[in-house]
């Protein structure tokens, strides 16, 4: 058997040496250190594809937060045009409520029991959809008056209650969820 030759001619063997002395020198002084040429081209081309994934990475987390960002606007947008058209469709059919109770009232006096037992339930399913939309009637009677709530149209006496209490509603408010849909209109015992 042969023993392999070291085919590195001397000049090879000089510089491999040179590199370590002169990083070493380098890492002293804090210049920068001198790279193998052999690896500067590889080594370029991974800093630069390094760059490029860092470069995308960030750009795909922008674009991430971008796309999160409109997503909450847009539920908080639905969200508020939904109570919106709920809000006005509550505040149109109040009339139709009112005129309900009313129908039920006079048909109180009527010998058809059919068309008083009809209203009724008419009324009845009113009532029931304005519960599920969160509708509430505004009860107060006998309460202290609140102007957030109520408007004032008639002053009572003090034989009608406690001074600054309401005595008479004369037509109901509603609220939606905390907000008023339609403020009541009472009649106040005057302070």
């Amino acid at each position: 058997m042969s023993k392999k030759k070291n085919t590195a001619t001397e000049p090879e063997k000089e510089k491999k040496q040179e590199i370590p002395e002169k990083k070493a020198a380098a890492e002293e002084t804090g210049e920068a250190a001198p790279e193998a040429t052999e690896t500067d081209p590889m080594q370029q081309a991974l800093d630069e594809a390094n760059a490029k994934a860092n470069e995308y990475l960030a750009l795909a987390q922008r674009v991430q937060a971008d796309f999160e960002n409109f997503r909450r606007r847009n539920e908080t947008v639905r969200a508020d045009a939904y109570a919106d058209g709920r809000k006005d469709v509550a505040a149109l059919m109040l009339n139709v409520l009112d005129n309900l109770e009313r129908a039920v009232g006079a048909a109180a006096d009527s010998p058809d029991e059919a068309l008083k037992s009809g209203v009724e339930m008419v009324l009845k399913q009113m009532t029931d959809a304005y519960g599920k939309l969160d509708v509430k009637p505004i009860d107060r009677l006998g309460e202290k008056f609140d102007p957030n709530l109520e408007n004032a149209i008639l002053q009572g006496t003090e034989k009608d209650g406690e001074p600054g209490t309401v005595c008479q509603v004369l037509q109901k408010g509603y609220m939606i969820g905390d907000k008023v849909l339609r403020h009541a209109m009472v009649k106040v015992v005057p302070e």
